[in-house]
């Protein structure tokens, strides 16, 4: 029996061909993902010359010079611009160990199966091959979500996707196999006029509600949410909304990169180390 997906699959595509014109006016998140995975990348001292970029949107990733570059997006019309195929995360239609570097900047948030897009990540890596993620992570849109919560306390309606913290993250990188994971987060607080501002950055970006069952936002409803988020208010008038973003680390494993020591095999104590002096 399959499982339901969570995300509709063909609004997904719709929703970001709808957003590839103006997306340019609605970047700054990716941007601010791209910044961290680019830092991070810096910090490896080693060539890729293979790199596969899942979820061009586009164009933007910064790849290592002379890098051969492939680009998959869901989105027909992102594909197209950047020379792309399309295509969803989890459903990669690359070789197995085609790539010594995997970068995806923005989409693994809204993929139905995070763990095989994880796993599939994986296989499409040669050995001791690297992979980055940036996606939205537990904790992003904590305004909306409330300024939306209060007009519709007594009958709740899931307008927010679900969202994934960093522990999971960490265990999902294990369950894919990837050596040497690391997840961690960083913050990003940006200031709004108004409850509009935030939904044209989310309609910009192709990230509104994509679950299959959705129920349309009444004009009352709208506007209390509205005036919720306006009593929000610093005294500038602006509404902080937060945007905490998940960044994956995880090595292709290979038997040339360190392992944990097995258990058993210290040397000295624990406890004696711990122990205070005289």
């Amino acid at each position: 029996m399959t499982a339901p997906e969570i995300f509709d699959r063909r609004l997904r595509r719709a929703r970001r061909d709808r957003a590839m014109p103006g997306y340019a006016a609605h970047d700054f998140l990716r941007a601010f993902m791209l910044e961290g995975l680019q830092d991070r990348l810096a910090m490896v001292r080693r060539p890729f010359l293979d790199v596969l970029d899942i979820g061009a949107f586009a164009g933007g990733v910064a790849t290592p010079p002379g890098a051969h570059v492939a680009r998959l997006d869901a989105g027909f019309r992102f594909a197209r611009t950047v020379g792309g195929v399309q295509g969803d995360e989890d459903r990669l239609p690359f070789a197995d160990g085609a790539f010594d570097l995997v970068i995806s900047a923005g989409v693994l948030d809204t993929v139905n199966d995070l763990p095989g897009a994880l796993s599939l990540a994986r296989r499409v890596l040669r050995p001791d091959g690297l992979f980055l993620a940036a996606f939205l992570g537990a904790g992003s849109l904590a305004t909306l979500r409330a300024c939306l919560r209060e007009p519709e306390s007594d009958r709740p309606v899931a307008r927010l996707h679900p969202q994934v913290d960093v522990r999971a993250a960490g265990d999902l990188l294990m369950r894919a196999g990837f050596a040497l994971p690391v997840a961690d987060t960083e913050t990003l607080n940006v200031r709004y006029r108004s409850l509009t501002g935030l939904l044209a950055d989310l309609r910009g970006m192709g990230a509104t509600n994509l679950m299959p069952v959705r129920s349309a936002l009444g004009r009352a409803t709208l506007a209390r949410a509205e005036a919720a988020f306006a009593e929000r208010a610093d005294a500038d008038g602006r509404t902080t909304e937060h945007f905490d973003i998940l960044f994956l680390t995880g090595w292709a494993p290979d038997a040339s990169q360190p392992k944990p020591a097995r258990r058993g095999s210290a040397t000295a104590s624990l406890a004696a180390a711990l122990k205070p002096p005289g």
